[in-house]
């Protein structure tokens, strides 16, 4: 256990940036998750808002340090190509 008052200040700060972090990244692959779902079960309309709301989910969390920007970057590149190959094939079946 800490004895110096700034390092109990920094334990009680560290805690809450963590369950901060932690919440975030959280809604973030909540975000991805429901997109990749509406990717696979073919609903491209819903996909594309889902990939839009997950956007813009990883921008905030880039914006805010909690994810590292190129990491939000290939995370964003990957949804995308995932979302363009759905409807790339879809246009081909048509």
């Amino acid at each position: 256990m800490a004895h110096h008052k700034s390092a109990k200040k920094r334990i009680k700060t560290s805690e809450k940036r963590h369950l901060r972090n932690k919440a975030v990244k959280s809604t973030v692959r909540t975000y991805i998750k429901r997109s990749r779902a509406y990717i696979e079960a073919g609903d491209l309309d819903a996909a594309e808002k889902a990939a839009n709301d997950a956007i813009q989910a990883l921008d905030k969390a880039a914006e805010k340090g909690i994810l590292h920007k190129n990491n939000v970057a290939r995370r964003k590149s990957r949804l995308m190509a995932s979302l363009n190959k759905a409807k790339a094939q879809t246009q081909q079946a048509a």
